[in-house]
């Protein structure tokens, strides 16, 4: 049995067969490791009392490269581009963010600095629990207190009990 370095090298002609005949033209160096990672599978899974690996290795990475594209497709057309409109009307939003601020801020005079810190992290940046730690340095724990007692005192402060 040769080693899988000899094999690859004497199947490398036909991964590039193979990605010229599924039209691959972008990350074709990408294409040609997901392909030799599959043929190495291939010679692993072989049984070579089967017959020929040829046939087999040819049917297991073209398979491997057709999935791989679909991936891709499928995960570009999930992704949404946003409009320049979209963008624009972002930013217009972002202006009144001062008076925002200012209203969260009347809220917040009963709170501690580090409950503050997390009200106006949490509904003016849309902040998670963990960016908000990650940011301040602390762990997560110590900003779920932080939210736990701002909660509890904006509840008894607004009276929304």
């Amino acid at each position: 049995m040769e080693s899988f370095e000899q094999e690859a090298a004497q199947y490398e002609p036909m991964i590039h067969q193979i990605i010229r005949s599924l039209s691959i033209y972008k990350n074709q160096e990408e294409y040609f490791q997901i392909a030799l990672i599959r043929l190495w599978e291939a010679w692993n899974l072989f049984d070579h009392t089967q017959g020929k690996f040829l046939t087999f290795a040819y049917t297991i990475v073209k398979q491997k490269l057709i999935d791989e594209l679909r991936k891709t497709r499928m995960q570009k057309n999930s992704t949404v581009t946003r409009s320049e409109e979209f963008w624009s009307s972002a930013e217009s939003s972002y202006i009144h963010q001062p008076l925002e601020k200012e209203q969260l801020l009347s809220y917040c005079s009963s709170l501690t600095k580090n409950q503050t810190i997390w009200v106006l992290s949490a509904f003016l940046y849309d902040l998670t629990v963990n960016q908000i730690a990650e940011q301040h340095g602390v762990t997560a724990s110590a900003v779920k207190v932080w939210k736990k007692g701002a909660l509890t005192k904006l509840r008894t402060t607004l009276q929304l009990d």
